[in-house]
């Protein structure tokens, strides 16, 4: 199922706001140990879900934590920023119209081994590499905010 072709801004605290991003989303399946994490971007805040009982960050979201077998998993705001550990743009246009877009695995500061498959925007293609630091921002599509990532230097 394919959702709206809204084309609604990024928006989000790390970032600047950018309006020509065309990313098409599929739309999130209903999910409530999810339902926190599509809407966390609406304040500019990425959360991931961690254990109470460790601090063990699970992403992601399960209510199940893999390091102490613990089950008091709760959302908790992260600082957005990480570095890009892996990526490669893609060219296959799957909707008329749209242009190569960079998908990435980013690893946020908080825990190592605590990564987001996301899309790098405000970036040439050939200016991204691994190791770059990044910063959070969201795409607003169909009631849902996407996290995606910016470089924290200027390019």
């Amino acid at each position: 199922m394919r959702g709206s072709a809204d084309h609604s801004p990024v928006a989000g605290a790390a970032g600047p706001v950018v309006d020509d991003v065309l990313i098409h989303r599929m739309t999130p399946a209903v999910d409530p140990d999810c339902a926190f994490f599509w809407a966390s971007g609406a304040d500019g805040l990425l959360r991931m879900q961690r254990c109470r009982d460790c601090g063990y960050f699970v992403h992601p979201p399960a209510g199940f934590c893999p390091r102490c077998e613990g089950t008091r998993c709760e959302p908790r705001v992260v600082s957005g920023t990480g570095q890009v550990h892996t990526l490669t743009v893609n060219h296959q246009p799957w909707v008329p119209g749209q242009r190569p877009y960079i998908i990435a695995i980013v690893e946020l500061d908080e825990q190592q081994g605590l990564r987001l498959t996301t899309n790098l925007v405000n970036c040439p293609f050939d200016v991204a590499y691994v190791g770059m630091r990044v910063s959070v921002g969201f795409v607003h599509r169909h009631g849902s905010w996407y996290p995606v990532f910016m470089p924290i230097e200027a390019v």
